[in-house]
């Protein structure tokens, strides 16, 4: 009697049931006359089925399930829980989002799971093997964290909990942590005032400066003395407090003293784990293959298994050859030898002689069929498989096809079709239940060829001729049946099993098992494949034939040995005596089978012989077994072909041998004993772990409440030159979330107690979630590949990187006493010239312009309007591109004297007062600007406060307003009533506003006087801005520095009166209000002003202008053209129907201060090539507060050039060019020309000496445009001096002042030739000083890592980096669902690990419009960091790595 095991509702589900009781009660014997299930662990995962029953079944009659040693060991496992269960782990706890994973009514209920307990029996057993190493690690093993907050709890609220440590150690643990830490360039959060939104779109572009921090300063010593007081952050911060327990919880692992001198850094230093003197080795002598007792000859051997067939199907035509049971144990159906006879002569016809016509058969002997027959259905299977072996067809077993997404389903596909199947033989029940197209029609599952379905219902079959019978030979090595296996990485190939191997193979089980005539079979593994083929299909048919044999008298008891874990890891055989903790309890498998000889070869490298005391890999040499992998003839011969070889690598005999898959070794006795498998073997750093182990200890901590029905699935992925352990378990719907974090908490200190392996990633994932194998295990390849794509979807998830990353690169090490001077000498030794350059010498460049004698931009408006009164200046266009204002020469002129008239009258101000221009963008704020200017003011302009944002925006203005110390407010009457209003009243103290002077109606009077400065240097207009680390920093700009600015841009782009260029820009700052405000009046060309917030709501605002105009020169934000590119993107044919041709564009130039964005300026010109625009015409700018315009790309000169960096270089201060495609590259280009009069140099920021062109240094510039200095109401010379008047600590250019940028960049001498006839000097920015990550004594631009980070999942929106008490945050907006918030945590980890060496301490999760971006499109990280701090971001998911 064959019982089969059915998946939908059968006996697999009772057989596990019994499984899950004898774990859950513990007092379940389960015995079974079955002798093959002792191995059944084994079977399941062996390389090549067929293979391993050889020498796995000889133990005579005994039970299948030794569980009675466990019930001891699990006692004692749950009494040293017991102990546990009051002790909290000192360790943060996810802060969650309560409505991200709550579940709904009907979420709550699980659905209905028909698959069994768990895959994995081995598991299974193993957990009581390994119980009793629970039982003392849990109580004496050393903690694998290191806890100095004592007496600490977590809570338990699903939402945003905290885990607050008040114990004693608190504040000297945190205070050894400072102590230990070098941090570098360290920037304290500053108080801020205006909170970031979280709303789901991101909000208008802001500047948040901090609330009282106004210093011209990038980094000073003060800041510093904040550090220890974390000045501006709320004691009471949840998110700070657990950063600080994070840190008192990490791990430090001792390394040994660096060396003297760093080595080099061109080569990646990577600590390479060292052999451990102290491991254990293998000291016995050279195994020899062991072999099985003869295989007996019986003299009525039938010559192929179809003859027992026909034999037995017409002398025993009535005796039962398969029962089928239901789920209750009742028999559904009987099959007789008579019927399983005719029913397969019957199909045998069919499929020979039915499906085609005479001529052209559909089959023909030696073709490939698939079986798709279901699990509970062992009846029809069986007749289809003697079916195919009577027709001489190749059967190849299949599972049900459930889903178009069947976990593995695309990988038999590609067995089918490299099979070459095109017939399916299926029954009528199953065929209805497969997926159908709307058509009715079966659908095409995914990678599969496409098949002819056959139904094998008898009365579907035609009876065969009496003068027809099939062709039974004797067995050769012709194939019989093909059976599947699935490798470790998912792929799926075909074993071939021949004639001779299935009937060899059938007469060696009947000889170890002592099968006899008329025994009963019970069988509840799976009929089509592995051991429930071999003995419930095959066997079942030989053993009718073999002459009944008593019992063997006086068969050897089992053997068990109890192995040390530590000695396993190793590879070496070790009884374990004293570590109670680690040890495996292994029990044999029996002997090797008849007619079969065994060897045990090393796993890695040459199959070469183990010793007597070593794990291998288990290889077994028979004419029974499979004999290749059906079309992998490479494969086949590694797999098939194996020809052992000894020490010397000379081969031992030519007996090819077969890999097994399974890991053991041979003991006393020649028994044979399998500790794991290869597809479960976890490599990491040397030592060898099962995940089977692994998966036991997990169950063994407490699993009931938390893991649902004991699903556990281990595996490693490779990250960082290592295999890293992630365990996923699902999780039962009813589990709390303090529950969940308590058993990931234990399991993680278990495994390291046990296996002395950290864990990298353990997840837990809602119930019945994790992808499923045909019988209803746990899919571990598809599980893996989940987890690397970021679709697993864990409901609760915690990483160790800290404990697990041990071959981190060695932190640089800067050597003490190596002056500048000796650097210089290095270089110029090694033949690196100095890294300076410059642009064109005004001197020598003709201008014959007449503006040129004019020193004020004001008397060069006086000029134009009286020269060329109706020349227009300015055009402005709104939303819908038309023009709503205009201005001419005399128009801005007249316009700027009653704007004078009025600052003089009504404001009552002097010569030299500052004025704050509080205007939208429009020629309103052009007017304003030189109506202050001929009134003698000084002219400040502030972006305007955005109505529904006042909170955030008008604190802003308050600031500027009081470190200006305006005395009067220039605006609209519409802003006027706004900052006057009552909700401007809750946001700061409206009474204590300047004058406020609307300009909407003006007198029509005409100023006496126009101001004309004494001198050039008097100041012209303070330029305020927030730089991205949160500083408001003010400059004054002189009027010689202005004019010197107009005309060096003017030479550059050569513009003149006939000239038009569109300008999307911001006009507060910078280069934008210089294009704006200032360049068309010095060169009187026409600027069409576009504000860049009517872009949204028209798109093709900007595009159209310039096609319309016919633009040969445009200017816009990052913003601008990012928006283009995302929001027109997929609108090129609509922008072409429209007539818009930008072919007409020479220059089109992005206003930044910040590294050039060459993946979004290299995707906007291939978007618009389409439409005309050049690859060529694309370029950025570079500028800084000290100077807002050192670079800009112009008409002439060569086209902008890009270089490929080695990014592990540039971390330690070097440049090293690579070829495009070279593994951690950068791409960066060059930002623009340098402008005329400019002069740049490269230089050590700590000793002001300069530097070669193969360093990364800071950018110093000298130019007469550059800025006089700050604006602070502090009046700090020193600042002053170091900042804008410094000077080289050595060197030719000694004796220049130099202003410092702030900005890290490079000079590299290019081939190509400049306007001068010399070779160009590139100059490359790479990022801002102030943002650099000072980490492992290595400098990190954060926009590197935020690159990594944000192509990993395609939900990351967007990706902000920023340091806390060295740890590195990464902040990642997600765009799709938020189940997906927990999936982007180990992509992130592993992302920064494998790209950038480094850990991550803590991953943020927020909604899209979190990360706060300023008006230029450059994010601000520190405000960004400020918000995490004080909980202000409302984050989705807070993930504490540790």
């Amino acid at each position: 009697m064959c019982l089969p095991l059915k998946m939908e509702a059968s006996c697999p589900s009772l057989f596990q049931l019994l499984i899950n009781m004898y774990l859950q009660l513990q007092f379940i014997t389960f015995k079974i006359y079955m002798k093959s299930a002792s191995s059944q662990m084994a079977s399941n995962s062996c390389t090549c089925v067929s293979l391993v029953f050889f020498f796995l079944l000889y133990c005579c009659k005994t039970e299948c399930m030794n569980f009675h040693f466990a019930d001891i060991h699990t006692e004692a496992v749950q009494a040293a829980l017991a102990k546990h269960k009051e002790q909290k782990m000192a360790l943060p706890m996810p802060t969650k989002r309560r409505s991200t994973f709550v579940q709904s009514p009907a979420d709550a209920c699980t659905p209905p799971d028909t698959s069994s307990a768990s895959e994995d029996e081995g598991s299974l057993r193993r957990q009581a093997a390994l119980s009793a190493a629970l039982h003392q690690s849990l109580q004496n093993a050393e903690s694998w964290i290191n806890r100095s907050i004592q007496g600490s709890s977590t809570s338990s609220s699903a939402s945003s909990t905290l885990s607050h440590g008040e114990g004693k150690g608190t504040s000297g643990s945190l205070a050894d942590v400072f102590a230990n830490t070098r941090i570098e360039n360290f920037s304290v959060p500053p108080d801020v005032t205006a909170t970031t939104s979280s709303s789901s779109a991101r909000p208008a572009a802001i500047d948040l400066p901090p609330s009282g921090i106004v210093k011209g300063m990038h980094k000073g010593s003060n800041r510093s003395s904040l550090m220890d007081t974390a000045d501006g952050v709320p004691v009471s911060s949840r998110v700070s407090t657990k950063i600080q327990q994070l840190l008192n919880t990490l791990k430090r692992p001792k390394r040994p003293p660096l060396k003297e001198f760093f080595v080099d850094d061109f080569e990646e230093i990577v600590e390479v784990p060292q052999p451990d003197p102290n491991q254990p080795k293998p000291e016995g002598r050279q195994m020899t293959p062991v072999k099985g007792e003869p295989l007996g000859v019986v003299c009525n051997w039938p010559p192929a298994l179809e003859a027992a067939l026909q034999r037995w199907g017409t002398t025993q035509a009535k005796c039962p050859c398969l029962t089928a049971l239901d789920v209750t144990g009742k028999p559904v159906y009987t099959l007789t030898y008579g019927k399983l006879w005719s029913r397969s002569l019957k199909l045998a016809y069919t499929l020979l002689n039915k499906l085609g016509t005479k001529n052209e058969p559909v089959l023909k002997p030696g073709d490939r069929v698939a079986l798709v027959y279901p699990n509970n259905d062992p009846v029809m299977f069986m007749v289809a498989f003697y079916g195919c072996l009577l027709a001489e067809v190749i059967p190849v077993p299949i599972e049900v096809p459930l889903t178009r997404k069947d976990a593995g389903g695309q990988q038999i596909g590609f067995l089918l079709g490299s099979c070459g199947i095109a017939l399916a033989l299926t029954t009528e029940v199953c065929l209805k239940g497969l997926p159908k197209t709307q058509n009715g029609e079966i659908v095409q599952f995914k990678g599969w060829p496409r098949l002819k379905w056959v139904v094998t219902d008898s009365k579907y079959l035609s009876k065969s001729p009496k003068d027809w019978q099939p062709n039974i030979s004797a067995a050769g090595t012709e194939p019989a049946y093909i059976e599947y296996k699935t490798s470790k990485e998912g792929s799926v190939m075909g074993v071939t099993v021949s004639r001779i191997a299935m009937l060899s193979h059938c007469q060696a089980l009947s000889q170890a098992c002592n099968y006899s005539e008329g025994e009963t079979i019970v069988n509840v593994l799976d009929f089509k494949k592995d051991a429930g083929l071999w003995h419930g299909i095959l066997t079942v048919m030989y053993s009718f034939c073999v002459l009944q044999r008593p019992g063997v008298p006086g068969a050897p008891l089992p053997g068990r040995a109890i192995l040390s874990m530590n000695g396993l890891s190793f590879g070496v055989i070790r009884v374990n005596t004293e570590d109670k903790n680690s040890a495996l309890t292994v029990q044999d498998v029996g002997h090797v089978m008849p007619g079969g000889m065994m060897c045990i070869v090393k796993p890695d490298g040459p199959p070469q012989l183990c010793k007597t005391d070593e794990i291998g890999e288990i290889c077994v040499s028979s004419r029974a077994g499979g004999m290749m992998y059906y079309g992998l003839a490479g494969v086949t011969k590694n797999t098939f072909e194996v020809i052992p070889v000894n020490s010397a690598g000379s081969p031992v005999g030519d007996v090819p041998f077969v890999r097994s898959g399974l890991l053991g070794f041979v003991g006393p006795g020649s028994l044979v004993f399998v500790v794991g498998k290869m597809d479960g073997l976890l490599t990491v750093s040397g030592r060898r772990h099962n995940a089977d182990d692994i998966v036991a200890t997990g169950l063994a901590v407490e699993s009931i409440k938390t893991v649902y029905r004991g699903r556990i699935a281990v595996f490693s992925v490779s990250v960082f030159y290592d295999e890293r352990i992630v365990v996923v378990a699902e999780q039962r719907p009813d589990a709390s979330e303090e529950d969940s974090f308590q058993w990931m908490s234990r399991v993680l200190q278990a495994i390291d107690s046990i296996h002395q392996v950290g864990v990298y990633c353990l997840a837990l994932v809602p119930a019945n979630t994790l992808p499923k194998t045909p019988l209803g295990g746990i899919h571990i390849s598809q599980t893996k590949q989940h987890f690397l794509e970021g679709s697993l979807h864990p409901c609760n998830i915690l990483m160790c990187p800290h404990t697990c990353v041990t071959n981190l690169p060695k932190p640089r090490q800067k050597q003490p006493g190596v002056g500048p001077a000796s650097v210089m000498v290095g270089n110029l030794v090694a033949g690196k010239r100095i890294a300076q350059a410059s642009g064109r010498d005004l001197g020598q460049i003709e201008d014959n312009d007449l503006v040129k004698k004019h020193q004020f931009l004001t008397e060069v408006l006086q000029w134009r309007a009286q020269a060329t009164p109706d020349h227009p200046l300015f055009l402005l266009l709104n939303a819908k591109g038309t023009t709503v204002c205009t201005a001419t020469c005399l128009q801005l002129h007249k316009k700027a004297e009653r704007i004078a008239s009025v600052l003089c009258d009504k404001g009552h101000l002097n010569a030299g007062d500052n004025v704050v221009l509080l205007y939208p963008p429009g020629i309103e704020l052009i007017t304003a600007f030189y109506g202050c200017l001929y009134a003698g003011c000084i002219p400040v302009t502030v972006r305007p406060p955005h109505a529904q944002s006042l909170a955030a925006t008008l604190p802003t203005v308050r600031m500027i307003v009081e470190v200006s110390k305006a005395a009067c407010i220039l605006t609209t009457q519409t802003l006027m009533r706004l900052l006057k209003s009552r909700e401007a009243a809750a946001a700061v103290d409206v009474k204590t506003w300047p004058t406020i002077i609307d300009t909407d109606d003006l007198p029509r009077k005409r100023l006496s006087q126009i101001y004309k400065p004494p001198t050039p240097e008097m100041l012209a207009y303070l330029d305020f801005s927030v730089s991205t680390t949160g500083m408001l920093t003010g400059v004054k700009m002189s009027h010689a520095a202005v004019s010197g600015l107009c005309r060096a841009i003017k030479l550059q782009c050569e513009l003149y009166s006939s000239r038009q260029i569109a300008i999307c820009l911001d006009p507060y700052c910078g280069l934008g209000f210089v294009l704006w405000c200032l360049c068309s009046v010095y060169s009187g060309h026409q600027s069409i002003l576009i504000p860049p917030m009517e872009l949204e709501s028209n798109l093709f605002l900007w595009l159209s202008t310039v096609s319309q105009y016919k633009i040969r020169d445009t200017f816009c934000s990052y913003s601008v053209m990012e928006l283009c590119t995302k929001g027109l993107g997929n609108q090129v044919e609509m922008l072409k129907a429209r007539g818009i041709n930008l072919s007409c564009v020479r220059t089109c130039v992005v206003v930044a201060e910040e590294r050039p964005r060459v993946s979004l300026t290299h995707s906007f010109s291939k978007l618009f090539k389409d439409i005309g625009l050049s690859p060529r015409a694309v370029s950025t700018t570079f500028g800084s507060r000290v100077n807002v315009a050192i670079c800009l790309q112009g008409t002439s000169g060569p086209d902008p050039t890009t270089v490929y960096v080695d990014l592990k270089s540039l971390r330690h201060d070097r440049v090293r060019l690579v070829e495009r495609g070279a593994p951690q590259s950068l791409l960066l280009s060059e930002s623009g020309k340098i402008l005329p009069g400019v002069k740049v140099v490269i230089v050590n920021p700590e000793t002001k000496g300069p530097l070669g062109d193969s360093h990364l240094g800071e950018i110093w510039v000298n130019s007469p445009h550059t800025a006089s200095g700050y604006y602070t109401i502090y009046d700090n010379e020193t600042l002053q001096a170091d900042h804008f008047n410094t000077r080289l600590s050595f060197g030719d250019a000694a004796q220049t002042l130099w202003a410092r940028t702030g900005y890290l960049g490079f000079v590299r001498r290019t081939e190509l030739t400049a306007a001068s006839g010399e070779r160009h000097d590139a100059l490359y920015v790479v990022g801002a000083l102030d943002e650099t990550l000072e980490l492992r004594g290595l400098r990190y631009h954060p926009i590197d890592i935020e690159t990594s980070v944000s192509r990993t999942h395609r939900s990351i929106a967007e990706c902000a980096v920023f340091t806390w008490t060295n740890l590195l945050v990464v902040v990642v907006e997600l765009c799709g669902c938020e189940q997906e918030a927990l999936d982007l945590v180990p992509l992130v980890t592993n992302v920064v690990l494998e790209e950038h060496y480094l850990i991550v301490g803590v991953v943020v999760v927020v909604d899209p419009g979190v990360i706060p971006i300023n008006s230029r499109g450059e994010k601000q990280r520190m405000h960004l960091r400020d918000s995490f701090l004080a909980d202000q971001l409302d984050p989705i998911y807070v993930a504490y790595n540790m």
